[in-house]
């Protein structure tokens, strides 16, 4: 692989993924810009009206403006990285502003559509094994767009560097880099980070779905091409952990040599220190194949049910004070799984949190949970009952709460995603990021 030092310094910007590939030159990193050309040969297609290079990017710092002393290289994302970046037009997006808005599509990002995500069990033989496909291309197929980040210490910038990544690793590595451990004064924080224990936990999730989702529409030339979803609602032994499906495991976890994932390794393994990003990336011989043990933990020995379901969805307040683990009453911490969805108080593993222990192995490593594609199915899912309570809530942007989670306010970028897309856009209806989802088992 091609290993790119980084000479990083101080800075701000935008794109699809993280981080683009034409952003992560010296010359770039040097001089803080991330404006490459469009194929017009102009900066971020300024010449056709796509775009134009502009100073930063960040909406606001800290919603409540306390003061914190952090040396986190992802607070107020991508301030730390550039202090230039594109700024694109209409249904235009991307890094160079040569992607189309989720949703759109064509060389003029005019034509839409909307994709409708499926249960896996509804899909046919011939979808289920062309999901499979997609999903094995997107696995070998190096990024040609963006690179992942890796070093051995946070605390030196140094140290850090860019290797290439598959695209299904890329957003394995996006979800690994965003809930690593904050560097807050010299020392680690874990009792937040920038995709979970918050407000932005549903809306984070969205988005990386949404990510996936047009990596492999693009790879493939597929543009009604949908991920699916898994209804676990009273699924008493986990029927899609069969060979036919995401496959069957031993007794001691591994994946059947028979299942179509059998020999998928898992990226940013075997290393999780709270000093590192992604040991390891750039050796295939260092990580771990993927593993599962459903059913197995007696912190979870059972899915969550339909009534588990319909208690979160019955809370009104999108999160509640103290915007954590312990807030109570909130559906964001009802469907994330710390709090009892019937009382919204008692403190105990549920929904979202319960899947990840259920599962087990890999899934129940939530910092490479990723590489596991369950989760894609588990989360697209939580997603799912994100949509129902936005629709029965008659949800807004506006109902995201102000609160002093790093990275989690209202409008901050989510992390560490481009273009910014700020938090409290992704509470909105789906059908404004061109999907729906099936009705399946009566929701």
């Amino acid at each position: 692989m091609i290993i790119l030092c980084v000479f990083l310094i101080l800075c701000c910007n935008l794109v699809q993924g993280q981080f683009p590939r034409a952003c992560t030159t010296s010359a770039t990193l040097r001089s803080k810009s991330c404006c490459p050309l469009w194929k017009d040969g102009s900066l971020c297609g300024s010449s056709s009206g796509r775009g134009r290079c502009r100073d930063r990017v960040v909406f606001t710092s800290l919603a409540s403006g306390r003061v914190r002393q952090y040396d986190d290289d992802r607070l107020d994302w991508p301030k730390y990285y550039y202090d230039k970046s594109c700024e694109c037009f209409g249904n235009y997006s991307g890094y160079n502003c040569g992607g189309c808005r989720y949703g759109y599509f064509g060389e003029k990002c005019d034509r839409t559509h909307t994709v409708e995500r499926k249960e896996i069990r509804e899909l046919s033989l011939l979808e289920r094994k062309r999901f499979f496909s997609y999903l094995a291309l997107a696995k070998t197929t190096k990024s040609q767009d963006f690179v992942i980040l890796y070093t051995g210490d946070r605390h030196h910038k140094d140290t850090y560097k860019f290797v290439d990544a598959s695209i299904y690793d890329v957003f394995s590595w996006i979800h690994y880099y965003s809930i690593k451990a904050i560097l807050q004064n010299g020392t680690f924080d874990d009792t937040t980070n920038y995709a979970h224990q918050g407000p932005a936990f549903p809306g984070w999730h969205r988005l990386g779905l949404l990510f996936l989702e047009r990596q492999i529409q693009l790879l493939t030339g597929d543009e009604y091409f949908a991920l699916p979803y898994w209804d676990w609602r009273e699924d008493k032994n986990c029927s899609i952990c069969t060979n036919a499906f995401l496959g069957d495991n031993d007794v001691q976890g591994f994946l059947s040599p028979y299942s179509h994932f059998a020999f998928w390794k898992s990226i940013c393994s075997g290393y999780n220190y709270d000093e590192a990003y992604c040991l390891g990336a750039d050796d295939q011989n260092q990580m771990e194949k993927l593993h599962r043990k459903p059913g197995v933990s007696p912190d979870a020995p059972s899915l969550p049910t339909i009534q588990d379901v319909e208690e979160t969805l019955k809370w009104e307040d999108f999160d509640r004070p103290p915007y954590d683990r312990s807030a109570r009453r909130s559906f964001r911490n009802a469907l994330e799984g710390f709090i009892d969805p019937k009382d919204g108080v008692t403190r105990q593993i549920g929904m979202h949190n319960q899947v990840h222990v259920y599962l087990g192995g890999t899934m129940g490593e939530v910092p490479i949970s990723s590489n596991d594609p369950i989760f894609v199915l588990h989360h697209c899912f939580i997603d799912k009952i994100f949509e129902e309570w936005l629709c029965r809530h008659n949800a807004t942007s506006d109902m995201y709460p102000e609160n002093d989670q790093p990275g989690q306010g209202p409008n901050e970028c989510s992390t560490p995603y481009f273009p910014c897309i700020r938090n409290k856009d992704l509470l909105r209806n789906s059908t404004n990021f061109g999907y729906i989802y099936s009705k399946y088992q009566g929701m």
